[in-house]
């Protein structure tokens, strides 16, 4: 099978990310093979570290050949064996040399594909693999991002951008990193036919009223900012919907937050769509700064309320959006909103109207003008 583009991203199917909704709008037309995760740290000796290089190196062995076990319509997957040092030149040597030997045998003799990497880590494969062009599509700011090596593979980073032909962010602010002649913004787009349409409540999600969240629970949610807010709001129950990827004990230990877990991407409209309001409590750090948050889309697509810290990919719905950064302000703009919940089908269409032409196929049709430059 002929190879148009291979993509190094994040182990496919793990969560709906912004490569992935580009990814699948391309599949009808293009074949793609997908390298499953490059490491971005050196692990610990922790559990979760034990239980994942456990993971890797049984995903090596057991070889997927497509996405259906996944049970969804993908790219053919490989999983890779490298070493996670980053930064560490012995390590990139080998890794450069493991990747090669891994994915050469499957291309045909004639293959030049487009190779897209979403991880600085792919930098050493970039140029070995007979590609007609290299893309780096940049979605979040690796020198402050949770859980990487931040000095290794910010040097990677840059190395990689002058290796690529394209590189493509998702924000204005990730932009400006790069050199302004080879990068474009293409910002992230919404599943918006999954959140509009109307879903049943979910069974675990309490009566009203209520205001939510789902996303990672990780170092940059402000938990201190969700636990005043609920002590503010003694009548309301407040709702984590996603992994916990740092410790809440000290949300758990608040009687009106409840943490429901995670849940598949395609069960969230079930709770956007009937809480009351939907929140967006992030910290003010350098990582938010150059974020572009899919779920701000999606919590309009389900035509939620939103009550959110402040941050610049906000530009553009503000108007839509109660925004500010102390408690006090987010229980009375969450107090408001319930004021006028009666008048929640129109705002809820206005919302969604705002957010209805920005789908990941539009975004993916403005895509496919550009890799056919190259």
């Amino acid at each position: 099978m002929s190879i148009d583009m291979l993509v190094f991203g994040e182990d496919w199917g793990k969560h709906p990310s912004s490569t992935q909704h580009l990814i699948k709008h391309l599949l009808a037309d293009q074949q793609i093979l997908w390298v499953n995760s490059l490491g971005l740290r050196r692990p610990q000796l922790n559990k979760r570290d034990l239980k994942r290089i456990w993971q890797k190196l049984s995903s090596f062995i057991n070889q997927p050949q497509s996405a259906a076990h996944l049970g969804s319509v993908g790219p053919r997957l490989v999983n890779p064996l490298t070493l996670p040092l980053p930064g560490n030149p012995l390590a990139r040597w080998c890794n450069s040399k493991l990747l090669s030997s891994k994915l050469k045998p499957l291309f045909e003799t004639n293959d030049k594909p487009l190779l897209w990497t979403s991880l600085p880590s792919a930098v050493d494969i970039v140029g070995k693999l007979g590609e007609r062009a290299a893309i780096y599509y940049c979605g979040d700011d690796f020198s402050a991002l949770d859980g990487v090596d931040h000095s290794p593979i910010e040097r990677m980073e840059m190395e990689l951008a002058t290796k690529c032909q394209l590189i493509i962010t998702a924000s204005n602010a990730l932009a400006q990193k790069f050199p302004a002649h080879k990068t474009m913004v293409l910002p992230h787009g919404v599943d918006y036919e999954l959140f509009s349409t109307p879903a049943p409540k979910a069974a675990d999600l309490p009566e009203g009223p209520v205001a939510g969240f789902y996303g990672a629970l990780a170092g940059w949610f402000d938990q201190q900012l969700m636990i005043d807010t609920a002590r503010l709001l003694p009548g309301w129950t407040f709702v984590l919907v996603g992994p916990a990827n740092t410790d809440i004990t000290n949300l758990l230990a608040e009687p009106n937050i409840k943490y429901l877990g995670s849940r598949a991407h395609h069960e969230l409209p079930r709770y956007s769509q009937h809480w009351d309001v939907g929140l967006l409590p992030f910290k003010r750090n350098q990582q938010i700064a150059a974020c572009n948050p899919l779920k701000l889309r999606e919590y309009l697509a389900a035509g939620s309320p939103i009550v959110s810290t402040e941050f610049p990919a906000l530009d553009g719905y503000r108007d839509l959006v109660r925004s500010g950064n102390s408690a006090r302000f987010f229980a009375e703009s969450i107090q408001e909103f319930y004021a006028y919940k009666y008048h929640r089908q129109l705002m809820s269409e206005i919302r969604q109207q705002r957010v209805c032409r920005e789908s990941w196929s539009k975004r993916a049709e403005d895509l496919k003008e550009v890799l056919g430059t190259l």
